[in-house]
């Protein structure tokens, strides 16, 4: 039987790379976007595709809805929507902070819960969520973005708990560089949410600025989203998917050395690590 699966955020990146490359792959793949003309694009490149804000729990119901009407069932859920505030947490102001876990925490649970419900009555599913490096590695100046991804790592490890001898199963995609529109869309909450001049970190946020405004890659061992695509691929292909699949060296690297480093040495090279971004 044909394997069917959603995946939220399929404007670019991760999320398209991946819808094409299961589609290829034999998947009924129903590809999801915030603005109608990432929907109308899709659909023209002969997806399945809907509108859907995560943040809206009306639309998130009707998603699931939908996917069922078409397609009968369920197999599988990709969360991959979601974007990065950046800025230190002494300058992240409530509004913002709730804007970042709106979409990246509260939006990603409610689609895991929707699709709990489908799983639970099937008796089987699986749910593969789009955390990061950032998810047990912090950095400088990404400190909502760093929360709103340990809180997913802790939601996963938790729902991995409650779904054990159950043929459901909860995985986290962790990539490190990803040459995605990340930092494009980045950049916008940036400038909409953090007082530059006015902050005690204006130098490090005008390197920010730099990183954030370059056209090219910025970070070494940076991987396409093709290949992260491919990632996902193994995992949700997986008979006994892994709880955690990271992407790129600095991803691996970071999770070996979180286990085996003082927390001093990994403070240091965690600062090492955006040394260029800013002091």
């Amino acid at each position: 039987m044909q394997k069917n699966i959603l995946i939220t955020g399929c404007s670019s990146g991760i999320g398209y790379a991946t819808a094409k490359l299961l589609r290829q792959d034999n998947w009924r793949v129903y590809t999801s976007c915030r603005s109608a003309e990432d929907v109308a694009r899709l659909r023209a490149e002969g997806f399945h595709c809907l509108q859907l804000d995560i943040t809206s729990d009306e639309q998130i119901q009707t998603a699931f809805d939908t996917v069922l009407s078409e397609f009968g069932h369920l197999d599988a859920l990709f969360c991959n929507a979601g974007y990065g505030q950046t800025g230190a947490a002494e300058d992240i102001s409530r509004t913002a902070l709730h804007e970042q876990f709106n979409t990246n925490v509260f939006g990603t649970w409610q689609c895991i819960n929707a699709a709990m419900k489908i799983f639970r009555r099937q008796q089987y599913g699986r749910i593969l969520v789009n955390s990061s490096i950032l998810g047990y590695a912090a950095m400088p100046w990404r400190s909502a973005y760093n929360s709103s991804k340990f809180a997913l790592e802790g939601l996963c490890d938790t729902l991995r708990l409650e779904t054990h001898a159950s043929s459901i199963y909860i995985s986290l995609l962790e990539p490190g560089p990803i040459a995605t529109r990340f930092r494009p869309n980045a950049l916008v909450k940036f400038k909409q949410y953090i007082d530059v001049e006015n902050s005690v970190h204006r130098a490090a946020y005008k390197a920010q600025l730099n990183r954030l405004q370059a056209t090219s890659s910025v970070a070494p061992f940076t991987l396409t989203a093709e290949q992260c695509a491919s990632v996902c691929a193994r995992a949700l292909n997986a008979n006994k998917p892994k709880a955690r699949y990271p992407v790129t060296v600095p991803a691996h690297l970071f999770w070996y050395l979180k286990k085996i480093f003082p927390i001093t040495w990994l403070d240091w090279l965690c600062r090492k690590a955006v040394s260029k971004q800013g002091k």
